[in-house]
């Protein structure tokens, strides 16, 4: 189901308000601040993730939630529209941002020209996501987010005691830490196999930079300074898909989750 369906669901999830709807918070839950003009929209979504176990305040208006988030700071994620009356949601992260609040923020919006998207993450958004995407993903991003889960364990074939671990053309030997696209050996180093297979392991989810790097090196946390192990991340996953693109010219499985990290696409 996209998000755009979620319009349709409206009965049995939330009672329509103008203002904000403040739930009783269990611990565990996840805190969620929505804010969207569109009633029905907003509504029905707020319904869909207090099913999924979210803790929802939701917010017609840009001024009502950063009021909200300035006088509180009560939320693990903000999923913001971008186009609201009087006070889009754009100024609403700058303000949080001017103001010192770093509460993670994810665009959630019709817009789709990238334009949008490199202004809201240049201006400190976690993510943007159109309402045409699935709500699964949306949910997953929450999760990854607010709630700080590192990647789902690996699955069955990469266990501990599996030599092969395959993903469509790519060939992975876990022993002699060899790698094959379309049959074609690819020449890599440790640390970009290690990398290489640690995505591999994990289709379609987003691995952040930290797990990239101590997995790749083969330590428990990253160094302190941020900025340097994701230049060293970034270089190792540069490096990897010139390498494929080399064998094959299309190649586009290892995609980027901008400041976040990257995944490995199934297609």
């Amino acid at each position: 189901m996209d998000l755009l369906s979620v319009q349709r669901r409206i009965e049995g999830a939330v009672t329509p308000v103008s203002g904000s709807n403040q739930p009783t918070h269990r611990s565990g839950m996840v805190r969620v601040v929505l804010v969207d003009d569109d009633d029905e929209f907003r509504e029905a979504l707020a319904g869909q993730l207090a099913d999924e176990g979210c803790a929802i305040t939701s917010f017609a208006s840009g001024r009502a939630a950063l009021d909200y988030l300035l006088q509180t700071n009560l939320a693990d994620v903000c999923l913001l529209d971008w186009r609201m009356p009087a006070m889009g949601g754009i100024e609403v992260l700058r303000e949080l941002r001017r103001r010192g609040v770093m509460t993670p923020v994810i665009f959630l919006t019709g817009l789709r020209d990238d334009a949008f998207e490199e202004e809201a993450l240049r201006d400190g958004a976690i993510d943007f996501i159109t309402k045409s995407r699935r709500l699964s993903v949306l949910l997953k991003r929450i999760e990854l987010i607010s709630l700080g889960k590192r990647p789902a364990s690996p699955p069955p074939e990469n266990s501990a005691g599996a030599t092969q671990l395959c993903r469509g053309p790519l060939e992975l030997d876990l022993n002699a830490q060899s790698a094959k696209w379309h049959g074609r050996r690819l020449d890599l180093t440790r640390s970009e196999f290690r990398i290489l297979g640690f995505l591999a392991a994990r289709p379609g989810i987003d691995v952040p930079f930290g797990d990239l790097y101590g997995y790749a090196h083969d330590t428990a946390s990253p160094p302190a300074n941020e900025e340097a192990y994701r230049a060293n991340v970034r270089s190792l996953i540069k490096r990897l898909r010139n390498k494929f693109r080399d064998a094959d010219p299309s190649f586009d499985r290892i995609q980027s989750y901008p400041r976040f990290g990257y995944r490995w696409s199934m297609k």
